[in-house]
């Protein structure tokens, strides 16, 4: 069955009627869940298995934002809680091989526990490099400030996720590290030179550029496009992401609800489209938004469609690990954390 480009979220932690009628008309190519989704492991299956029902098919995205430190939408008693990615670059600056055992047995964690819910995507690896005086939305959620060991600790939670039977989804290119806003609220502008992004914000995602799957970033690069953010420009999709960086997996947008996009639902949708990115995201559950964002989705076709089918080919079954060696690597990064800030990061077993 024909599906349609875009990823959607819904609004509770069931499926009302309505979102049954509209997912079964519209038919979007994944679901993106959120702390509002979420109650208990049954509840999660269960709104899953209902989404793929409505739809008409198994073959989706379901996704979730499970990168451990603030951006974790299953957490406890259910789930584990699991430190920053931080956690990891700083362990890396005492014990490189260290850190991406643990950065690897950190995802592996993860994806164990997405794949017991038939979740198939995390939205993680972040792989930004922050800088001084950047917005913190960012912040901790960066392995490091050093291109290369956010490219390297970035690979391995790559590893662990597909290890596992996850998706990875290396985000958010071309890069958010230096933003002085978040995107959530008003659109950034990255005022440097092309040889410094290259050198630096760009680095991490040429260095993965065989991930399965990428999110936009909603940031302004006047360097190469004065007018348009990275998720609307066909030049930075083009000329930077994709032949610049060599990119070749499915790119989607970051939520194009968020602030630094300007224009209808529609004019923001089209112009995701225009700009070359494979799949548009839209996250609020909001069904009126919803409504007005399939109504300018195309099919998944041509090259999107390949590169769709190519990210879930990626899927399999888990590979074995201990669950308890896993933890205990994890652990030893969180408590390098500890020593570094003097603070309690979450882990818990």
């Amino acid at each position: 069955m024909d599906r349609k480009a875009f990823i959607t979220g819904c609004a509770g932690t069931v499926l009302t009627d309505a979102e049954r009628e509209f997912f079964a008309a519209e038919r979007p190519c994944g679901l993106i869940l959120f702390a509002r989704n979420v109650e208990s492991p049954d509840q999660i299956r269960a709104l899953v298995a209902d989404f793929k029902t409505a739809v008409g098919s198994d073959a989706l995205l379901i996704l979730i934002d499970q990168e451990g430190g603030r951006v974790q939408r299953l957490r406890p008693p259910h789930w584990r809680a699991m430190p920053p990615q931080r956690c990891y670059g700083d362990l890396y600056a005492a014990d490189p091989e260290a850190a991406k055992r643990a950065a690897f047995a950190g995802a592996r964690l993860m994806a164990a526990e997405l794949h017991d819910l038939n979740i198939n995507v995390d939205c993680t690896p972040c792989i930004d490099v922050p800088q001084e005086g950047a917005h913190d939305i960012i912040g901790d959620r960066a392995f490091s400030t050093d291109p290369d060991v956010v490219a390297t600790l970035g690979r391995a939670v790559m590893d662990g996720m597909l290890a596992g039977g996850v998706l990875p989804v290396i985000k958010h290119v071309p890069g958010h590290g230096r933003a002085q806003a978040d995107s959530h609220k008003s659109l950034p502008r990255i005022d440097v030179s092309r040889e410094e992004l290259e050198a630096v914000d760009f680095r991490p995602f040429h260095a993965l550029r065989d991930a399965p799957l990428a999110m936009t970033a909603h940031v302004l690069l006047p360097q190469f496009d004065e007018r348009r953010p990275a998720t609307v420009s066909p030049v930075i999709m083009g000329q930077v992401i994709r032949e610049g960086m060599g990119l070749t997996g499915l790119v989607m947008s970051d939520d194009i609800g968020m602030k630094a996009l300007e224009g209808s639902f529609e004019e923001r949708t089209a112009g995701v489209f225009e700009a070359g990115c494979d799949v548009v995201l839209h996250c609020s559950g909001a069904l009126d938004e919803m409504i007005e964002v399939a109504g300018a989705v195309p099919l998944l076709a041509g090259e999107a469609a390949k590169r769709f089918a190519a990210a879930r080919a990626c899927l399999h079954d888990p590979e074995p690990f201990d669950p308890m060696e896993a933890m205990a690597l994890v652990s030893e990064a969180a408590a390098t954390r500890v020593a570094s800030l003097g603070a309690d990061p979450t882990v818990q077993a």
